[in-house]
C-alpha cells in the first residue's frame, strides 16, 4: 500500500482534463472512472486528490492491477482498516483498477451507505455497468475518459494558438502538430515518449489480460485476427460474414462475443445507422471506429493513403467526448454522422481530407440528403484541405477545418 502510494504521488508534469471535477468531488455519490488502459485514470484520480487538498492521512490510493495481491474482495476491508490504524482517520478512497476484484461494488455500496467518499476507476465497461446495475444504481457519477484530444494534446505538449490571430507562421506550427496528433494519436506516455510502438505493446495487453484472460478463451489468434482486421478499416461498414471469413470462426454468436468483448474493453466502437425503428438499427450495418488513431495508423492500413478515414475517427472520438448521441446517415448517399438530441437529428456532419474536383459532389450529396432527409437548415463539411470554390451557393453548408473544430469546443477545461 505504501510503494503505491509513494508511485501515486510521484506524478509530475500532468496537465488538466477538459473534464469539469468539481461536480464530481462535492457529489456525495461515488465516482467510476472508466476507460482504456494507459488512457490516464490513475492520474485523474491524482488530479482529483490535489484539488481537493487531501493531507496524506486523508486518503487511501490503491492499485488492484498488482501481480503482489490476491484478488479478493477481502483485501477492499483490509485496506481501509490499514489506513484508520495507521493514520487515525477515515480515509477518501481512491481505488484504481478495481475490475480486478469480484464483487467490489458491495464493499463499494457499503462504505458508500457509511458516508465514506469514493472514487474507483475501471478499464471494462460491462463488469462496472452490470455491477454498478447490482449494487450501486442511482448512487453513482460516471467519468467516461478517452486518450487525449487534439486541445489536451497541444496543452500537453505545451503549444499554445489563438484561433482568432493565427499568423501564417502560427497556422503552420498548428498544422505540424494536429499532423503528428494523427499520427501518434493521445495516450499520455506514447506521447510523451514520442513512441508510436507502444500501441502494439498497448494492443497484446488488452488483447490477452482484458479479453483473452478475462473471458477464458481459447481462439487467441482468431480473435487477434479480427481486431487487426477492424484497425485496417476504421470508418468502414462490417459484416459478420467477412469476420468470420478472414477470422476462421464458424460460429455466428463467438464473432458477436468477440466485438462484445473489444466494445467492452473500449478499443473498439460500433456506430449504428439511424433509424426510428430500433430493430432497423440493430439488423442494419455498423461502422467500426477504434479509441485512438494510433491504433489505425500503427496496426492498420497504409497511413498515407486513408487519412480521410483517420480523421473521420478523430471527429467521431470529438463527438462521444462531447457527449452526442451519433449515428450514421444513408440512403441514396451517405453521410458521416448525424447527431440525435430527443427525438430529432439536430447535427449533419461530413468529414473528407480534402474537397476536390473528383469528390466535392459525393461529399455534398450525402451531406444534403441528411440535412433534407431530417429537415435542417445547417451542414458541416470538416476537412484537412478547404477549396472555398467547390461550395454550393445558398446550400446551408459549412466547411471547417477539422483542427479548427476540434479546439472551438474546449468546453468544460478545468483553470
Amino acid at each position: 500500500m505504501f510503494d503505491q502510494k509513494d508511485v501515486f504521488n510521484s506524478r509530475k508534469h500532468l496537465i488538466h482534463r477538459d473534464i469539469e471535477l468539481e461536480k464530481y468531488i462535492t457529489t456525495s455519490q461515488v465516482v467510476i472512472i472508466s476507460g482504456i488502459r494507459r488512457c490516464g485514470k490513475s492520474s485523474l484520480l491524482f488530479l482529483i486528490k490535489e484539488k481537493m487538498n487531501l493531507k496524506e492521512s486523508e486518503y487511501c490510493y490503491f492499485n488492484f492491477d498488482d501481480e503482489r495481491i490476491t484478488a479478493d474482495v477481502s483485501i477492499l476491508e483490509n485496506i481501509y482498516s490499514l489506513h484508520i490504524e495507521v493514520y487515525g482517520t477515515e480515509p477518501v478512497l481512491f481505488l484504481d483498477e478495481i475490475q480486478n476484484i469480484d464483487n467490489w461494488e458491495k464493499f463499494v455500496n457499503r462504505m458508500y451507505e457509511q458516508g465514506v467518499k469514493v472514487f474507483v476507476t475501471g478499464s471494462n465497461a460491462h463488469l462496472l455497468s452490470s455491477e454498478i446495475s447490482t449494487s450501486l444504481t442511482g448512487r453513482n457519477k460516471l467519468i467516461e475518459l478517452f486518450p487525449f484530444s487534439f486541445s489536451e494534446y497541444l496543452r500537453f505538449i505545451g503549444n499554445k494558438y489563438d484561433l482568432d490571430q493565427l499568423t501564417q507562421k502560427s497556422k503552420s506550427l498548428l498544422l505540424k502538430d494536429f499532423n503528428n496528433y494523427i499520427e501518434t494519436g493521445g495516450f499520455p506516455l506514447v506521447v510523451k515518449e514520442n513512441d508510436t510502438e507502444l500501441i502494439n505493446a498497448y494492443f497484446q495487453d488488452i488483447l490477452y489480460r482484458d479479453i483473452i484472460s478475462r473471458y477464458r478463451l481459447t481462439q487467441v489468434n482468431e480473435i487477434k485476427q479480427i481486431g487487426l482486421y477492424f484497425a485496417s478499416n476504421i470508418g468502414k461498414l462490417f459484416s459478420y460474414s467477412t469476420l468470420q471469413e478472414i477470422s476462421g470462426v464458424k460460429s455466428l454468436s463467438s464473432i458477436k462475443d468477440y466485438l462484445f468483448y473489444y466494445e467492452q474493453s473500449y478499443l473498439y466502437f460500433y456506430l449504428k445507422k439511424f433509424d426510428y425503428s430500433v430493430k432497423k438499427q440493430i439488423m442494419n450495418p455498423k461502422k467500426v471506429y477504434t479509441i485512438d488513431p494510433a491504433f489505425a495508423h500503427r496496426l492498420g492500413f497504409n497511413f498515407s493513403e486513408n487519412k480521410g478515414r483517420i480523421l473521420e475517427n478523430i471527429v467521431y472520438l470529438e463527438l462521444l467526448r462531447r457527449g452526442k448521441e451519433v449515428y450514421y446517415h444513408s440512403g441514396k448517399n451517405e453521410c458521416d454522422f448525424v447527431v440525435r438530441k430527443g427525438l430529432h437529428i439536430v447535427e449533419a456532419i461530413q468529414v473528407a481530407y480534402q474537397v476536390s474536383v473528383s469528390n466535392h459532389k459525393r461529399e455534398f450529396k450525402g451531406l444534403q440528403e441528411a440535412m433534407q432527409t431530417h429537415n435542417l437548415k445547417e451542414g458541416v463539411v470538416l476537412t484537412y484541405n478547404i477549396e472555398q470554390s467547390f461550395i454550393p451557393d445558398n446550400a446551408g453548408m459549412k466547411i471547417i477545418p477539422v483542427w479548427q473544430w476540434l479546439l472551438s469546443r474546449n468546453v468544460g477545461a478545468m483553470k
